[in-house]
């Protein structure tokens, strides 16, 4: 989907897609203690993620440092998806 509306919505608009890893938040909160420690485990900095991180992204994306790129699936997981 983020690839078929760059193509038909450029060059006027910049489409991306933010994936995010397991995040502090009251989801990730909720989750058994051993699932939390697994996905900081898995992950290449071995811990879960801040919001901020991810604010940081969205905010990356909507700034002018980004005006080229389009069509990109942005992963901020801490390397999880590496693995």
């Amino acid at each position: 989907m983020t690839r078929s509306l760059a193509v038909n919505l450029g060059p006027y608009i910049n489409v991306n897609t933010i994936c995010p890893g397991l995040t502090d938040t009251d989801f990730a909160a909720s989750l058994p203690a051993e699932k939390r420690r697994l996905a900081s485990e898995e992950a290449i900095l071995k811990r879960i993620g801040k919001p901020v991180e991810i604010a940081n992204a969205a905010l990356f994306l909507a700034s002018d440092e980004s005006d080229f790129i389009t069509g990109e699936i942005l992963t901020v997981s801490g390397g999880r998806a590496l693995r």
